[in-house]
């Protein structure tokens, strides 16, 4: 059994087979996952998990260079803004509209889909290399 790390088979699967630039998003409840993208989905209830909790987890495992919000979450839910950019870091950030993050979706390995239901809570990240 796996000691560390994330445990969900789904998640660590994708993140293990991720190289440079290639992406994985983490949404809420309400995010539309392209039908062609894989669906992670961990929604059990209302805010269960979190979009936080579930960023957390992801980031233990993933390198990470890049992240991609929607211009929406600074607006109508700048506190998971603030959260996202602290649990990054230094990571750079680029701001899209969230039609464009919705489109950019069609590109990642997958969603993540969680029970979030704060609006705009969405994320892609886009990994980096390790050294």
């Amino acid at each position: 059994m796996k000691k560390i790390g994330i445990l969900n088979h789904e998640i660590s699967e994708v993140i293990a087979k991720m190289g440079h630039t290639d992406s994985i998003a983490i949404g809420d409840c309400g995010l539309p996952i392209p039908d062609n993208v894989r669906r992670i989905d961990l929604a059990l209830v209302k805010n269960i998990p979190s979009f936080i909790e579930t960023l957390k987890a992801v980031l233990i495992e993933l390198k990470v260079e890049e992240v991609v919000i929607a211009e929406e979450t600074i607006k109508v839910s700048n506190f998971v803004y603030e959260q996202i950019k602290k649990e990054v870091g230094d990571v750079k950030i680029t701001i899209v509209s969230h039609e464009e993050l919705k489109e950019k979706l069609k590109d990642c390995k997958a969603v993540i889909r969680t029970g979030e239901q704060t609006p705009y809570a969405n994320v892609i990240l886009k990994s980096g290399v390790v050294f």
